[in-house]
C-alpha cells in the first residue's frame, strides 16, 4: 500500500490513486486534506482545519465531480480563509442554504462538522454517526429541517422504542442535539419535537419501564479458582491480557490500550488517563504482586508501546481476549463439562463479565460499597458528592485487589477475610 494512514504522508496522493482505491481508511494528502473512504466504497474529500481556535472537519465533496487538484485548491482557500480569522464552515453552509431550507440530513453533516470533534473517542464519534444514519436519516433525511414535528419523531423511535430501549433513547438525545443546532443557527423556528420533557415524555412509555437489561455473563463466584487455573495453562499474549483483566477488574480497551508509560512497577501502580477512560476521569489502578511479576514477564516489541500488543505491534483486538474465553468454555464442553457459565442466566461468561464476579464478590466479603466502586470506575454519588470526593482510597484498594487475586488463585476460599465495618 502506496499511502499509510497517517496524518503527514510520507507522500502526496496522485490522481490515479485517488480514482482507484477501494480499501476504507483515511488517506492523507497534507495541508489538513485527506480522503475518507468507507467500507462501501463511497469516498470523500474532508479537510481537518482550525477555526477561530476549534478544530473542525470540512466536506469538500467527492472524487471524480471533485478531482484531486480541485480538492487542494479548496483546501488551501478554507485554510486562508481561517487564518484571517473567517469561518469556511459557516461560509459554505450560508452559500448552501441560500434560497432553500436545509434538510435533516444536511443538518447532521453541519452538526457532524461542527460538533462532533467534542468526542474525544472515535469509536463513540463512529457509534454516534453510525446510529443516526441508519435509523433517523431514512425516516427525516429528506424532509426539510423546519418540516420536522413530533409525529416524525414518533414515526422514527416507535419501531424501535420497545425492542432497542437502549439505542433508541441515546437516538432521540442525538436528534434533539441536530434540531437544537439547527435552530440556534437560524435554519428552523419553534419548540424541539425531539425533546424529552413536556413533549415524547407524554406519548411514550419510560425507557426504564420498557428496557430489557442484559448483563454480561459472569463466571459464577464457585467456579473462578477453576477457571483462572485453567487460564493459567493458556499460552500467548492475549491469555496473559484476559489475566491481568481480572486483576485489575477494568475494561478490555483499558487493557488493550495500555502502554508502557502509564505503568509504574518499583510502585505497584497503572495510571490510566482520562482519555482513556469511559468516565473520562485518571484511574488509578494498584497493582497486586502476581500482576506485576505477569507484567514483568511480558516480552516488550521494538516500535510498539503497548503493553499486551497483536502479532504486528498494534493494539490487541477485542475479539482475541473473547476468543480465550470461547475456546476455554469450548474446552469444557467438550471435556463434557457444563463449563463457566453465569449462575443467572446459564449463558458462557464473557470477559466483561469479570467485572460482575469481581462486584459480587466484593459484596460478599463486606467491602464499602464506594471502594469496590472506585475499583471498578464508576461514578459515585451526586456531581455535588463528586467535588469534594477527591480521594480514590488507593491504599484501601490495594489491600482488596491483593485479596481478590488470593481469591483468583483459590488461595481464599469465599467466605475468608471477610471485612468487619466499624
Amino acid at each position: 500500500m502506496p499511502f499509510e494512514n497517517v496524518r503527514r504522508p510520507k507522500k502526496a496522493l496522485s490522481s490515479r490513486f485517488v480514482n482507484t482505491v477501494t480499501e476504507p481508511g483515511k488517506y492523507f494528502d497534507g495541508q489538513g486534506l485527506f480522503l475518507r473512504v468507507r467500507k462501501n466504497g463511497a469516498r470523500q474529500w474532508v479537510q481537518r482545519i482550525s477555526i477561530q481556535g476549534k478544530r473542525c472537519e470540512i466536506g469538500l465533496g467527492s472524487p471524480p465531480a471533485v478531482p484531486l487538484a480541485t480538492a487542494r485548491k479548496l483546501a488551501l482557500e478554507n485554510r486562508g480563509k481561517a487564518m484571517l480569522g473567517g469561518d469556511p464552515l459557516a461560509d459554505k453552509h450560508a452559500a448552501k442554504a441560500k434560497g432553500r431550507p436545509l434538510t435533516f440530513a444536511e443538518c447532521v453533516t453541519a452538526y457532524s462538522e461542527a460538533k462532533l470533534s467534542e468526542i474525544k473517542n472515535e469509536k463513540h464519534r463512529k457509534q454516534w454517526l453510525s446510529s443516526v444514519e441508519r435509523l433517523a436519516l431514512p425516516v427525516l433525511g429528506k424532509m426539510p429541517v423546519q418540516d420536522i414535528g413530533t409525529t416524525d419523531l414518533l414515526r422514527m423511535l416507535e419501531p424501535h422504542w420497545r425492542e432497542r430501549t437502549v439505542t433508541a433513547k441515546k437516538l432521540r438525545g442525538r436528534v434533539e442535539a441536530v434540531l437544537a443546532w439547527a435552530t440556534v443557527s437560524g435554519h428552523r423556528e419553534g419548540d424541539n419535537p425531539a425533546a424529552w420533557r413536556g413533549n415524547l415524555k407524554e406519548l411514550l412509555p419510560a425507557p426504564s419501564k420498557v428496557a430489557r437489561t442484559e448483563h454480561h455473563p459472569a463466571v459464577a463466584l464457585g467456579d473462578v479458582a477453576q477457571w483462572w487455573a485453567d487460564l493459567s495453562e493458556r499460552d500467548g499474549m492475549a491469555a496473559r491480557a484476559l489475566q491481568f483483566l481480572a486483576m485489575t477488574a477494568v475494561r478490555s480497551g483499558e487493557v488493550r490500550g495500555a502502554t508502557w508509560d502509564e505503568i509504574n512497577t518499583a510502585k505497584a501502580l497503572w495510571t490510566i488517563p482520562a482519555s482513556r477512560m469511559k468516565n473520562g476521569r485518571e484511574h488509578r489502578v494498584p497493582l497486586t504482586k502476581d500482576a506485576v511479576e505477569l507484567l514483568e514477564a511480558l516480552p516488550r516489541l521494538d516500535g510498539s508501546a503497548y503493553v499486551f500488543f497483536a502479532p504486528k505491534g498494534g493494539m490487541l483486538s477485542d475479539m482475541s481476549i473473547s476468543a480465550v474465553m470461547r475456546r476455554m468454555q469450548g474446552g469444557q464442553e467438550k471435556a463434557g463439562c457444563p463449563g463457566y457459565l453465569d449462575a443467572s442466566t446459564k449463558r458462557p461468561a464473557v470477559p466483561h463479565g469479570l467485572r460482575s464476579t469481581f462486584r459480587q464478590w466484593t459484596a460478599e466479603q463486606g467491602y464499602p460499597r464506594d471502594m469496590a466502586e472506585m475499583a471498578l470506575a464508576h461514578w459515585i454519588g451526586s456531581e455535588v458528592e463528586r467535588t469534594y470526593q477527591r480521594a480514590d482510597m488507593l491504599d484501601r484498594r490495594r489491600d482488596m485487589m491483593a485479596a481478590w487475586g488470593a481469591f483468583l488463585r483459590g488461595d481464599a476460599a469465599l467466605g475468608d477475610n471477610v471485612v468487619t465495618l466499624a
